[in-house]
């Protein structure tokens, strides 16, 4: 099974939603999985990871990750040319590095070339920055590529973004 995580901070509370889906082209998901948190860390420049790191982490806690191949993350898994971990790390560490992350992310740093490739998709001119850990930075940037979809966004995580923003409270 493959997920993909996206969270929405709205106030105080932070919404984090999580597809499920078994193959790269699935255009829907098998099942979507929300949790609202109250209480969150506040954003810290060049540490955003303190901040979503746990609202994923008590989402899982809802998913058996025995039967998890792949995490998808909205942003980077390394963040610079020296392997500086992003959320995206933190997450393989915390998951003792047992799940292969893969970051999608919508913009790019400039520190950060080797560790990342720019994948175009659709007509788009603007790239997705494709970052890994725990499989070969090649074939996270392939199976991303592969997603269903057109645009710039594969559709899953079109609906991911959508969903995180609907029914706040």
């Amino acid at each position: 099974m493959i997920l993909a995580f996206d969270t929405y901070y709205f106030g105080n509370k932070a919404k984090t939603v999580c597809i499920a889906f078994k193959n790269w082209a699935d255009a829907a998901p098998l099942k979507i999985f929300e949790e609202t948190i109250e209480g969150i860390a506040e954003y810290e420049p060049g540490s955003f990871y303190k901040r979503e790191l746990p609202c994923i982490l008590s989402l899982l806690k809802q998913i058996d990750l025995n039967e998890v191949d792949f995490i998808l993350v909205d942003g980077f898994v390394l963040l610079d040319d020296n392997g500086k971990f992003g959320l995206g790390g933190h997450l393989f560490e915390a998951l003792d590095r047992k799940v292969s992350i893969i970051g999608v992310a919508k913009s790019g740093f400039h520190s950060n070339k080797q560790n990342t490739k720019e994948l175009l998709r659709g007509k788009s001119k603007k790239p997705l920055f494709i970052s890994a850990l725990g499989i070969e930075l090649d074939q996270a940037f392939e199976k991303v590529n592969s997603m269903h979809g057109s645009f710039r966004m594969p559709t899953l995580l079109q609906i991911l973004d959508t969903q995180t923003k609907e029914n706040l409270n």
